[in-house]
């Protein structure tokens, strides 16, 4: 019954951190699986890699990926990372940043363009109609400007998941509190019957 404790807690921590990111742009629920084992029930989670919804901004510098695939930005320590949606404006120095400091990457290093500038379907940074960079994406990378991808967690669902897994634990603690019961019975039938 322990493990069945743990497993329902592990659920519920992994609903809760969902339904706590519902809102959180570009967020990727977790995922819980319980299984039986010759030592009781093991919950594992996972990410849950699909995509969530695109939502049209209509700002020209809001990036999302529809389908697979990233596009590439430098963070703050100079690494180059792999985001799937982000807001972006020209900084001071006319790179395309966000609020934490990414800047959207082009062929030779950082994009530089006008507030006027726009990114089209085949990624192409334009300003007056001449393309000025190119986007750096994964492979089959589809970008999306004008859209930010939602978080890919069902609300309704988190919170029916939160519910069945406390009814679960309680089940599983009520369940442990008779098996401690019956075996008090057990030793205080020992006790009278060896007095």
């Amino acid at each position: 019954m322990a493990t069945a404790m743990h497993a329902a807690e592990e659920r519920l921590d992994v609903a809760a951190s969902n339904l706590a990111n519902v809102s959180t742009e570009g967020f990727r629920g977790r995922l819980t699986h319980v299984r039986l084992t010759a030592g009781g029930l093991v919950a594992t989670n996972e990410v849950d890699v699909r995509g969530g919804p695109l939502q049209h901004t209509g700002r020209a510098f809001d990036l999302a990926v529809a389908g697979p695939g990233a596009f590439l930005v430098r963070d703050r320590d100079g690494r180059t990372i792999a985001l799937r949606s982000g807001s972006f404006e020209p900084d001071r120095f006319g790179r395309l940043a966000d609020v934490r400091g990414n800047v959207v990457l082009g062929r030779h290093g950082p994009v530089v363009c006008s507030a006027s500038a726009t990114i089209d379907s085949r990624d192409i940074v334009r300003f007056d109609g001449a393309a000025v960079d190119v986007v750096r994406t994964t492979p089959a990378t589809q970008l999306q400007s004008g859209f930010l991808e939602a978080a890919n967690v069902n609300a309704v669902g988190e919170m029916v998941e939160v519910l069945q897994a406390q009814r679960a634990f309680e089940t599983a603690q009520k369940t442990l509190g008779a098996i401690d019961d019956a075996r008090q019975k057990d030793v205080d039938d020992v006790a009278r019957v060896k007095s």
